[in-house]
């Protein structure tokens, strides 16, 4: 009898400290839904860009992809950005992909224009540029770096 109650309380234990594993992840991947406001971009290319990934400021995390979709009659990526509340985005700010290194993760970074007006839930931005392929560019060096006139 006191076998099966050393068990249990064991079995307890074990199962707490699972849930405050459980619980300590959930916070500190921050996949919780956040709250603050839409905005839009359209991108040609957004390689890497994942649900979840950062969008940045500064350098600064401000918010994360929402969705990404293709929007069919212009075949753009149409990418749904979560923005913190307490973030005003000037109107004119563009934005783009960027990745942490060559190996790195993709993320999106805004970089803020002057305007006075910012940006409201639903906006959407008017600059936008797309991902590099980084195989492209070095075949692009390879090959244009071999006729020199002599």
């Amino acid at each position: 009898m006191s076998n099966n109650i050393v068990e249990t309380v064991i079995g307890a234990v074990v199962i707490a400290i699972a849930a405050m594993f459980l619980i300590f992840a959930y916070r500190t991947a921050d996949i919780a839904p956040g709250t603050g406001y839409e905005l839009v971009a359209k991108f040609d290319k957004v390689n890497g860009v994942i649900t979840g990934a950062d969008v940045r400021l500064s350098g600064i995390k401000i918010g994360s992809v929402k969705s990404t979709e293709l929007e069919s009659p212009t075949y753009l990526a149409l990418v749904r950005l979560n923005i913190a509340s307490d973030v005003k985005i000037p109107a004119d700010s563009s934005i783009r992909v960027l990745a942490d290194g060559l190996l790195g993760d993709t993320f999106l970074s805004i970089e803020p224009g002057g305007d006075e007006a910012n940006l409201s839930a639903g906006d959407s931005f008017r600059f936008a540029q797309g991902s590099v392929n980084i195989m492209d560019l070095v075949g692009q060096a390879i090959y244009s770096g071999g006729s020199s006139n002599q």
